[in-house]
């Protein structure tokens, strides 16, 4: 099944009745509040609203990065209040390319969730009505089991990773922050050594994702003899890294593990070697 569903396709699911939750995951890093006002304002009916800050992600330390993952713990307690089911099919969507909504795809499909897929093109694909009335989400009637995250890498790993270069990470930010340039958002600049780099924008035409075809060439041309399964994708704080996985999904290329600290993780100890 692929991760992605059109806006025409996911009409016609909600016109037959079927059992569709979906979740509206707007979000602004500059303005952590924005997208929840903008869910309130207008938004796809029926849609609840699923917080990056307060849903998406764990408890800051300080160490551990500006969007930690919840522990599973945590996350099964979440998905139990937003009343996902193990059954329930997930549409995610926002209006950022789908950065946020493939974090919420990501996350559920490492902890054993595999019906969830994410609004291609986000909501400026949607033609159909819109709504203003809030839906609060409905708690499942018996807890979400726990489940650990599937294709998670720990620092660790990506520490020793530069000894051993068992796999190859890509790092989805800009190619300017990526060589320490106009860092706004971390307190140090530069990329993990080794690294190479795929703007997650590159996906994407438009707001849409490339076809599959388009994705699978340029995937293949990128990794060239490194397989699905070498690939760690990280970013700034394991949001937009979710964006590639999704998108190697599309393009057929499955296995690709997350490092969910990403930069803002790696950064946070000045012992860990950086590379402008």
């Amino acid at each position: 099944m692929t991760p992605l569903i059109s806006a025409n396709q996911l009409e016609e699911i909600l016109n037959s009745g079927e059992n569709v939750l979906l979740c509206d995951c707007r979000f602004d890093l500059a303005d952590p509040l924005s997208g929840k006002k903008s869910y309130e304002e207008s938004h796809i009916p029926g849609a609840i609203y699923v917080d990056l800050d307060k849903d998406l992600s764990g408890i800051k330390t300080g160490l551990n990065g500006r969007h930690p993952l919840p522990s599973p713990e945590a996350w099964a307690q979440t998905k139990t209040r937003l009343g996902i089911s193990p059954n329930t099919l997930v549409v995610a969507y926002d209006k950022q390319g789908s950065v946020y909504a493939s974090r919420l795809w990501w996350m559920l499909k490492a902890t054993g969730h595999a019906n969830v897929r994410v609004l291609d093109g986000g909501l400026d694909a949607w033609n159909g009505p819109m709504g203003t009335i809030p839906r609060a989400p409905a708690p499942c009637t018996q807890a979400v089991g726990v489940m650990p995250y599937a294709g998670l890498v720990l620092v660790e790993e990506v520490l020793g990773n530069l000894q051993t270069k068992k796999s190859k990470v890509i790092d989805a930010r800009a190619d300017d922050r990526f060589h320490g340039q106009n860092e706004t958002l971390d307190p140090v600049g530069g990329h993990i050594p080794g690294a190479l780099n795929r703007f997650f924008k590159n996906n994407l035409n438009a707001t849409a994702f490339k076809t599959p075809e388009q994705l699978f060439k340029e995937f293949s041309d990128f990794l060239g003899p490194i397989k699905a399964s070498e690939v760690i994708h990280q970013c700034g704080s394991g949001v937009t890294a979710c964006h590639n996985l999704l998108a190697m999904e599309v393009a057929g290329f499955k296995g690709s593990r997350l490092y969910a600290g990403s930069w803002s993780e790696w950064c946070a100890d000045p012992a860990r070697p950086v590379e402008l």
